[in-house]
């Protein structure tokens, strides 16, 4: 397997990276910073890249048989909002003129459901400081919902989404969080990775969202 991870060095970037390798995909990863990619493997390549240049995306991932994007342009960005949308229209726009058909987007989990038809982001106890970039990738998985060409999936995680341990052991959901026993929503970034790479070698989900928790 030969993917492009886009977002490679950040929080949940670098946990698909080690994954990635782990099952020993060859990646390119491709990010702002390439100093900041530390891992070595004969099977990564790092490329500079700027997301919001549709073209420029689409030269860096032509050739590869799948797209992974963790697009974030950082929680404290005060235009998080607008370069979410931007970016990702131009992930997803870049992938199309490679000639790449599969897409896979780690989004958020505030456009999961708390109760039939009101979405996380827009509930009153959802945190400010996470609003503005929950409400991009919202209205980004809107706009992603409309492709037609793509073999696109979208990722939402667990509400509480923290480091833990790699078990493989989730449970998956559509558009409502998975709570277990305690009625907690959560997973470790390293499980996510596990589900989205699971998600690209035997797809369920194309064209679709889902989420996972334990």
């Amino acid at each position: 397997m030969k993917i492009a991870l886009i977002g490679a060095s950040g929080y949940v970037g670098s946990a698909l990276l080690k994954e990635a390798l782990h099952r020993g995909y060859d990646v390119t990863a491709i990010v702002r910073n390439p100093e900041k990619i530390t891992v070595d493997s004969s099977h990564l390549t790092v490329a500079q890249g700027d997301v919001l240049n549709e073209d420029e995306v689409a030269e860096r991932v032509v050739g590869h048989d799948a797209v992974v994007s963790a697009y974030n342009p950082g929680w404290q960005n005060p235009a998080i909002y607008k370069e979410y949308l931007a970016g990702s229209q131009a992930i997803q726009n870049g992938v199309k003129k490679a000639g790449v058909k599969r897409l896979l987007v780690v989004g958020g989990a505030g456009s999961l459901e708390a109760a039939p038809g009101v979405q996380l982001v827009d509930t009153a106890h959802f945190p400010a400081e996470w609003k503005p970039g929950a409400l991009g990738a919202r209205d980004y998985l809107t706009i992603l919902k409309k492709e037609e060409e793509l073999d696109w999936t979208f990722l939402s995680p667990a509400i509480l989404l923290e480091p833990g341990e790699r078990t493989g052991q989730f449970r998956k959901g559509t558009n409502q969080p998975v709570f277990d026993d305690q009625g907690v929503s959560k997973i470790s970034v390293e499980d996510l990775a596990v589900a989205l790479f699971d998600e690209l070698e035997n797809p369920k989900h194309i064209r679709q969202r889902f989420t996972i928790g334990y």
